[in-house]
């Protein structure tokens, strides 16, 4: 097998990894807007990570090589925290403003990596990519439709989440060289810590349901960052971006099987463009291998 042919099944895989992962993110937003209402944010993320904990430890047990003092431990230590915040700001956002909100806010991530990965990790960004991103964001507010609440101070911490998602994403790639257990075990253990400190004195016992839910949360949330984790080792952050806009088709089918509701046509619309911004990076990066030079980057 050529190279070429190598990098792209390399690729595709890494795609195939991402989309699997944002899958699991809108299951994992779907339980967490349920929970979050009747449970503090710290409470949740500590429930949260003690149900990663309970296949992570068996794991780490098997394999404790992996947890060994990583190489740029400042680089993970701001990834740990970056990662904590991100889930805090989310899970705090979806108690003021309508999750379509939030959404549209996270949904900004992939512009912000795909400029991040240009000016941090010198990833070319050409016109293809740029307009996978623009298109697929497009998508993303005609289906939300985004209420007049995205105006509120709530909006900032949402905001704010998706500046961290995408700095995470960001600097996941830069660690590529990272174990992915590593990455997630420390992942989780920051977040562990973030939720028992900001749950004192805010702790509310939760039913044996709602508990089980939190750690149900917690196996969904690792399979997802152990899949986004390892798409990152394998692809471009620039080149997965784009398809984090599936998280929306995601959401209106699990809100059409479980709550019946209906999409709209705006919803049909947006989900047309984001399904066209994927299929966009698609079929450069199966062209790229035989003519590398059918995007060049923008300068």
């Amino acid at each position: 097998m050529t190279p070429e042919a190598t990098a792209s099944r390399q690729t595709s895989l890494a795609i195939s990894l991402f989309s699997a992962g944002v899958f699991f993110f809108a299951v994992n937003d779907a339980l967490g807007k349920w929970l979050v209402t009747g449970y503090p944010v710290g409470e949740i993320m500590l429930i949260r990570s003690c149900g990663a904990g309970l296949f992570l430890v068996p794991m780490l047990v098997r394999d404790p090589a992996s947890l060994r003092r990583p190489n740029q431990l400042g680089l993970h230590a701001i990834r740990v925290l970056i990662m904590a915040g991100d889930s805090f700001a989310f899970y705090f956002a979806t108690r003021s403003l309508p999750l379509a909100d939030v959404m549209t806010f996270y949904l900004a991530a992939p512009l912000l990596v795909t400029l991040l990965a240009m000016l941090t990790l010198r990833e070319p960004i050409g016109p293809w990519k740029a307009l996978a991103v623009v298109v697929g964001f497009a998508g993303v507010v005609v289906a939300l439709h985004p209420s007049g609440a995205s105006l509120s101070p709530a909006a900032f911490i949402a905001l704010a989440g998706s500046l961290m998602f995408a700095t995470a994403i960001v600097i996941t790639r830069g660690l590529r060289q990272t174990h992915w257990l590593s990455l997630v075990a420390w992942q989780f253990m920051g977040a562990a810590v973030v939720g028992a400190v900001t749950s004192l004195g805010a702790w509310v016992q939760p039913s044996l349901l709602d508990c089980g839910l939190m750690l149900l949360v917690g196996f969904i949330s690792m399979i997802c960052f152990i899949s986004i984790n390892k798409a990152l080792s394998l692809a471009q952050a620039s080149v997965l971006a784009p398809f984090h806009y599936t998280s929306i088709i995601w959401a209106v089918l699990l809100g059409w099987l479980i709550w019946g509701d209906i999409p709209t046509h705006e919803m049909c619309i947006g989900i047309g463009l984001i399904v066209a911004s994927g299929a966009l990076v698609w079929l450069r990066e199966r062209l790229a291998p035989q003519d590398p030079h059918c995007e060049a980057p923008i300068a």
